[in-house]
């Protein structure tokens, strides 16, 4: 830890991806100055801000003042907020205002939200004028630590979440932690899910820190969160240097994500289930289904529940307002997982804390078993 004041750190973590490498901007107060961050980036002094209501109301002045004071000349573009906003229709109504707003080529964007607006914004650039640069300024615990790093970007289907998209880089990730005073609990807490994963995936030693430093992570200290959001930021991008395009040790970070996106689907993409909480509850199944296929010691998904319900996640569907769709249909949605190949669902499965690894020869019989048992507990 570097021995100068909490607002005074910042940290930078690299994303190694040959000339499309990136850094990860992180600490406290950056929003105020991202003109300085962003104005070397730009070919010319304007860009387009894409935000939801939410984080406009609170904290879209900031950044324009930061960028005027740079002699950036910016529009705003607001959209809704929630996981609804990731859809087709929304989608081309951010093209069409991004176009309106004169975004040429060689322009960038900037993604200014959590991480529906980084997946919408970055899918926009992606495809707009078959290509512009854009820049990840993610507001939520969950962004900074997961969706704002590693290019991926992408809308929802009927058939599931995140099936449409591309892979398309940021040119740079400004991560204010600040930006998280203003988080409600429920919101910090889905965003926790992802960093714990990190720890879960490969890293037992910083689970284990996680379990003394949670509290404090929570209740706002500011060396703690750094160092979680650094931490977290190197995997991913130890990761995805290794693995960009998801086509081998990328899937690790799917971690509870198969379980997790059914239940996400299942719900409709609402509040009744965030998508932390939903990886939370699926981080929790994936070491029961571990234990209960003999790959991890007994106790270990306890451990994992024991941690995640102690900041205020849900570790059960049972913990899901309304009513379930039964096993058989989850099993269903599951089969359209983007990992899925030649029909077999993938897995990642643990052989201990910090210990997952991926699956491809799980039955479809286990899992509806498991399901079925599962659901049945409180």
């Amino acid at each position: 830890m570097n021995d100068v004041k909490d607002a005074e750190r910042r940290e930078t973590v690299p994303v190694s991806l040959g000339d499309r490498s990136y850094e990860i901007e992180i600490g406290e107060g950056l929003l105020a100055r991202a003109g300085d961050i962003v104005a070397p980036l730009l070919r010319r002094p304007m860009t387009a801000i894409v935000t939801d209501e939410n984080v406009a109301a609170a904290h879209l002045a900031t950044l324009e003042r930061a960028l005027a004071a740079r002699s950036i000349r910016s529009t705003a573009i607001i959209m809704p907020p929630g996981e609804g906003t990731k859809s087709f229709r929304h989608l081309a109504d951010l093209c069409d205002r991004l176009l309106g707003a004169g975004v040429e080529r060689r322009d960038r964007i900037i993604a200014f939200g959590g991480g529906v607006i980084g997946d919408l914004a970055g899918f926009a650039a992606a495809i707009l004028r078959r290509g512009v640069d854009f820049i990840q300024i993610p507001t939520t615990l969950l962004s900074q630590v997961d969706s704002s790093v590693g290019g991926k970007t992408g809308i929802n289907s009927s058939h599931g979440k995140n099936l449409i998209g591309a892979f398309h880089q940021p040119l740079a990730v400004i991560t204010d932690i600040a930006l998280l005073n203003t988080l409600p609990k429920r919101e910090l807490a889905s965003g926790y899910a992802e960093v714990a994963k990190y720890g879960l995936l490969g890293d037992a030693g910083f689970f284990e820190w996680l379990e003394g430093a949670a509290p404090a992570l929570m209740r706002g200290d500011s060396q703690a969160r750094i160092h979680a959001i650094r931490k977290s930021c190197e995997a991913k991008a130890n990761i995805v240097a290794e693995d960009e395009t998801e086509t081998g040790v990328r899937a690790l970070l799917n971690l509870g994500h198969t379980f997790g996106h059914a239940l996400e689907s299942a719900t409709g993409y609402s509040q009744r289930l965030l998508h932390g909480e939903g990886v939370s509850i699926g981080m929790v199944q994936a070491f029961r289904f571990s234990e209960r296929q003999k790959l991890c010691a007994p106790g270990t998904a306890e451990r994992v529940a024991k941690h995640l319900k102690g900041v205020g996640l849900p570790i059960h569907a049972s913990q899901i307002p309304g009513e379930l769709p039964p096993p058989a249909t989850l099993l269903d949605i599951m089969r359209q997982d983007k990992k899925a190949q030649a029909g077999r669902l993938t897995f990642i499965l643990a052989r201990g804390i910090g210990e997952a690894f991926i699956a491809k020869d799980v039955s479809d019989h286990d899992v509806l078993d498991f399901l079925t048992e599962d659901l049945r507990q409180r």
